[in-house]
């Protein structure tokens, strides 16, 4: 059995229907549907059981799981950069994610962690997933503290040779349409730009940045669980590994993509950025990949232009965009 945290959510949903298409539908998928959209994610997939979020915590406590399990990859977390309660990320995402980890290993499951770039706050120290660096990262935000405190816990329990925690960059594409304001910027755009033809961009706040030039490393959801897919078949590749293109690109080459994509005229126009975000933005991220093609990896990252046009003409203009 393989047990999938966050598995109707975004990512989650997308490697359930990975793992499909490879043959397995051996999984547990563990979420909290509530009365969200996310149901939808799973229409398409086949999977053995569901199990509630806090169903799991109450089998967690009994200390260990009633499932043979080959492995646990866990996505299952609080994934807003604006979330305020900083005692519930500590446990959503730091405390719960630990036990969850401390539990498998003991049953002997292979585990994958969702980690974050958000761990690098301003980029100021770089990009680089070298387990050095990581003690050094200051994050903007509690969602990054939360998501370094687990990979700091991997290296001070020296697990990091056998958990694979990920970095994801800018994870854009299908099955995110449930996520509302937390939607990629892709979705985002696609929306406004049929709605009214334009699309809105930050201005700059930073001297000698022009605006709409600020970059992040957009990565393909379907290259992310391609990418997990193969770690599931290579238990012996572990540490905190980001997950990215590696190629840092500007919004306005985004929004170029997206009216590309729609067969429509280009036309941005840029707003001031809100109070809230003043010092709490990051104005570029770009993967370091060294570590990770450094190994054998055969998962190749799709270009900005190329992800964009899929996502777009397969999923977004279509009646049934779900994966």
């Amino acid at each position: 059995m393989i047990l999938i945290t966050g598995g109707a959510g975004f990512i989650g949903s997308v490697l359930v229907r990975q793992l499909n298409e490879a043959g397995r539908d051996d999984i547990i998928v563990v979420d909290n549907l509530a009365s969200s959209e996310k149901w939808r994610n799973l229409v398409k997939a086949r999977y053995a059981d569901y199990l509630h979020r806090d169903r799991l915590h109450e089998l967690m406590q009994i200390g260990r799981l009633p499932w043979r399990l080959e492995a646990v990859v866990h996505l299952g977390a609080c994934s807003s950069t604006t979330e305020r309660d900083a005692d519930f990320l500590m446990h959503n995402n730091f405390h719960y994610s630990r036990d969850l980890c401390r539990i498998a290993l003991d049953a002997g499951a292979r585990v994958i962690n969702a980690s974050s770039a958000a761990t690098y706050g301003d980029g100021s120290l770089g990009f680089s997933d070298a387990p050095e660096l990581t003690p050094r990262l200051r994050p903007l935000n509690m969602y990054g503290y939360s998501k370094q405190l687990f990979d700091l816990w991997l290296l001070r329990e020296e697990l990091d040779t056998t958990v694979a925690s990920l970095r994801f960059f800018n994870v854009y594409g299908p099955n995110e349409y449930h996520k509302g304001d937390m939607q990629s910027v892709v979705a985002k755009a696609f929306r406004q730009i049929g709605e009214s033809g334009r699309l809105c961009l930050f201005r700059s706040d930073r001297a000698g940045l022009a605006d709409g030039e600020q970059q992040r490393d957009f990565v393909y959801v379907k290259d992310c669980a391609a990418l997990m897919c193969w770690l599931l078949q290579r238990p012996d590749i572990g540490g905190i590994l980001n997950v990215g293109t590696g190629q840092a690109r500007s919004f306005n080459d985004l929004a170029h993509a997206v009216f590309k994509a729609m067969q429509r005229p280009c036309r941005i126009e840029y707003v001031e950025m809100p109070a809230a975000l003043h010092g709490k933005y990051q104005h570029y991220t770009c993967a370091d990949m060294t570590r990770l093609r450094g190994t054998d990896c055969p998962v190749g990252f799709t270009s900005l232009e190329d992800g964009v046009q899929d996502y777009v003409c397969n999923h977004l203009m279509q009646d049934d965009p779900w994966l």
